[in-house]
């Protein structure tokens, strides 16, 4: 069987494969000279460091299992610092606590972080609908949680703490992301009409805050007795790395640079068409796993599964950039970072003191310190067309300005700006529906399935799941069984 993608997805898919059916031949297709998609590390300043995700949610155990199962077992870190901050109003102020995604449990938590005309809206409750509204809401299939919670708590609610919580994870709009696709746990308050303070106080009260929320991997929730994140000592880059070695190391075939052009059925399975078009190759697989973005996934979709295709092609994706300076031991407020509202009009999105944020990360730099900042939202490309050292430099002025000194910092001793192009897919209003039609469409297809940050979340350990579920489906397939 192939897979095409050596992402993340990708690699995880193949692995579970060969682990469930150890007799299939298993080949990968990556269109790049390099493996692992988003994640990848580099070296800032004589320092090794994440150019992409530097964390796993490690409540959920897909991913932390399998980075101890390819051989990084006793490099499993933990944050050291877990406290962050809101860039609000020239302000850096503490995240609240008791609160998921944002939405509190008590509005009086925000005290600090809103107006005291926003901070009134939200005590007073929320505003409950009629009942016919509420019968009416129950029938919508799905809601922006940008609307859904600025109808309960107000406006600022959503641009002072959901905005860019959300804005971390999707570098999107809460005006226009998926109740059902980011925020599940809220789904029933949202077809029940159950106040949504008293909901959000149930499911905090039934597992920790932090395991609930869908949190930026640039930021953290308040502690909990069980870590939130994990991290791999060397950075999150090296998982893809150890992860391709093992995959190697059990008989999986992995192909660099070998783009797949094509994708067809044939009578008796699959035909692939991959490498440079002078030398295009073709090759028989009995089975299929797509593992690359929607865009790609479209493309060679479109003539076994159209369904699929056309459902893939409408999902939208954001561009984002880290910047990532490391300085000579500069000072830090406490914490691992701040978010930044966008309706404050900053350059940055967030920042994380990476350094303070991780203990082997303070060891390898040695005295040095190492911030990064993240840039981007989705359909906000103008900031990403500045050069790398006007983009780098505007992002530093902003890390200045938060910590409330011209000079804060000091000079850069590196800065390295790294760009992800179409780097995280939009949950649009209505996601959770159109993956059902695309996996609908892709199994009515015998030997095909599809996997990635497109479908189910856009975290590793949902990448991981997404990987797993696919190879379940193709391995419990008979031809792949005997």
């Amino acid at each position: 069987m192939a897979v095409i993608g050596g992402g993340i997805s990708g690699l995880a898919a193949a692995w579970y494969v060969k682990q469930a059916a150890p007799q299939t031949t298993v080949t990968v297709f990556e269109g790049s000279p390099r493996l692992g998609g988003k994640l990848a590390v580099g070296e800032v300043g004589g320092v090794q460091v994440d150019l992409g995700a530097e964390s796993i949610l490690n409540r959920r155990p897909e991913a932390v299992d399998l980075v101890r199962a390819v051989g990084l077992a006793e490099d499993v870190v933990h944050p050291a610092s877990i406290s962050a901050s809101v860039w609000s109003r020239g302000e850096l102020v503490p995240m609240p606590k008791g609160h998921l995604m944002g939405i509190p449990a008590d509005p009086a938590v925000l005290a600090g972080l809103l107006s005291p005309a926003g901070l009134k809206r939200a005590e007073s409750g929320p505003s409950l609908p009629s009942r016919a509204r509420l019968r009416a809401e129950a029938e919508t299939d799905d809601v922006a949680v940008g609307t859904f919670v600025a109808d309960r708590f107000g406006p600022e609610v959503v641009d002072r703490l959901v905005e860019p919580l959300l804005g971390g994870v999707y570098a999107g709009h809460a005006a226009e992301i998926s109740l059902r696709a980011a925020v599940p746990a809220l789904v029933p308050a949202y077809e029940s009409g159950e106040p949504l303070d008293e909901a959000v106080a149930r499911i905090l009260g039934a597992q920790p805050a932090a395991e609930s929320a869908k949190t930026s991997p640039d930021t953290a929730p308040s502690p909990t007795p069980t870590p939130v994140f994990a991290g791999i000592r060397g950075g999150i880059g090296r998982f893809p790395t150890a992860l391709a070695q093992a995959c190697e190391a059990a008989g999986i075939e992995i192909r660099r640079t070998a783009m797949v052009r094509e994708l067809s059925r044939t009578p008796d399975g699959w035909r692939l068409v991959s490498g440079p078009v002078p030398a295009a190759e073709a090759h028989a697989f009995d089975a299929v796993i797509v593992a690359v973005p929607g865009t790609p996934a479209a493309r060679l979709l479109q003539d076994a599964a159209p369904v699929a295709a056309a459902e893939l092609a409408g999902i939208e994706y954001a561009s984002v950039a880290l910047a990532t300076f490391v300085f000579d031991d500069a000072a830090l407020p406490g914490g691992s970072g701040f978010l930044v509202p966008p309706s404050d009009g900053r350059f940055i999105k967030a920042s994380t003191f990476s350094s303070e944020k991780w203990s082997w990360l303070a060891e390898s730099a040695k005295g040095r310190t190492v911030v990064r900042a993240s840039v981007g939202r989705h359909r906000e490309t103008a900031d990403l067309q500045r050069d790398d050292a006007e983009l780098a430099a505007l992002a530093l002025a902003d890390l200045r300005t938060a910590l409330g000194r011209p000079d804060a910092l000091g000079t850069p001793l590196d800065a390295h700006v790294q760009r992800w192009g179409g780097g995280l897919p939009q949950y649009a209003v209505g996601h959770v529906a159109r993956v059902a039609r695309i996996r609908e469409a892709v199994a009515s297809q015998p030997g095909l399935a599809v996997c990635g940050a497109a479908y189910d979340g856009v975290g590793i350990a949902a990448c991981v799941a997404s990987a797993r579920r696919a190879a379940r489906e193709i391995t419990q397939e008979e031809r792949l069984a005997t």
